[in-house]
């Protein structure tokens, strides 16, 4: 018999974002194996390959990133995750690739926010007007007392439609496109961005203190959202150690030309996890995250065990 698929729907159905939160915050303080990711490219298009095991599971995710589809109707990411029990080996589950990713990434952004950021944090700063946006904005939100959302892109009809379709998911609360960027950023108590700029957006001259800055969007060397300036004035944690130093443009580059030092990172998710939020070491706040497999189990696991009613313990 096959093993059932989770689709779009199912995924939105069963990943509420406090739940999946709680389930990152304790996967990260636990063992596992995460390799870095393996990064296959087809000209513009790329395929990428996140395997991982915890807790007496294992998965397997396969992403493709075809920046032509924006084009089209069709999806700019998308993929396949599968869930294996280590137990007997078998696979128990396929999902959506691109909605676990989504739902991930943005509890991974919540969740370093609410060490990171100010409690009374209330205007966000969404960089970026693809998939991800609406879905940070909903987990942001969902931590902190967020009441004034700015949404800013390259393309202003875009960021309009982001607005438009956050608007949507957060009734009640004040939904604007921003016009210019460094307004929006010297306004915003915490900037997240997501987007596939290969040159910074954000420049550090426009941060006041007290900000945090999340970047989600670069994934590869190549990538940078945010300048020199900005890095060097940051505390700085990253959802993995390892795979940030190796994937993470906006690190890498700093590190390799002196801007900052290796120990400028001041760890991966578990250490961010038992830092004082109360206790700040530098004007500005930053979280790096580039993917790591370890999240796309946990938010497949927390998916099937709430398909089923529970968790099991293992």
């Amino acid at each position: 018999m096959s093993p059932p698929h989770f689709d779009s729907a199912a995924l939105n159905r069963l990943l509420q974002t406090p739940a999946l939160i709680e389930a990152l915050a304790d996967a990260f303080r636990r063992p596992a194996q995460v390799p870095l990711r393996q990064n296959l490219k087809d000209g513009s298009r790329e395929l990428l390959i996140m395997p991982a095991i915890a807790n007496g599971l294992a998965g397997v995710k396969l992403l493709t990133i075809v920046p032509e589809n924006r084009e089209t109707p069709r999806r700019v990411i998308d993929g396949l995750f599968i869930l294996l029990d280590m137990k007997n080996g078998g696979a128990v589950a396929t999902m959506d690739a691109s909605k676990l990713t989504a739902r991930r990434t943005a509890a991974i952004s919540a969740l370093a926010a609410r060490q990171l950021s100010r409690s009374a944090a209330s205007t966000l700063l969404i960089v970026g007007a693809g998939h991800l946006p609406p879905y940070l904005a909903e987990a942001h939100a969902s931590i902190r007392p967020i009441r004034n959302i700015l949404v800013w892109a390259r393309d202003p009809d875009k960021a309009a439609r982001c607005a438009e379709e956050i608007r949507r998911r957060l009734p009640g609360l004040t939904i604007e496109v921003a016009r210019r960027l460094a307004p929006a950023v010297a306004e915003a108590d915490i900037v997240s961005a997501a987007t596939r700029a290969t040159e910074p957006l954000i420049m550090g001259e426009w941060l006041r203190p007290g900000v945090h800055v999340d970047l989600v969007g670069g994934y590869r060397p190549d990538m940078r959202e945010i300048d020199d300036v900005g890095i060097a004035a940051a505390e700085i944690y990253v959802d993995d150690v390892a795979a940030a130093l190796a994937e993470a443009g906006d690190l890498r580059s700093p590190i390799e030309r002196g801007i900052i030092g290796r120990e400028a990172i001041r760890g991966g998710l578990a250490e961010l996890l038992t830092r004082d939020p109360a206790v700040r070491h530098r004007p500005v706040t930053l979280f790096k995250a580039v993917g790591t497999a370890l999240s796309d189990l946990t938010a497949a696991a927390l998916a099937w065990h709430s398909h089923h009613g529970g968790c099991d313990e293992r």
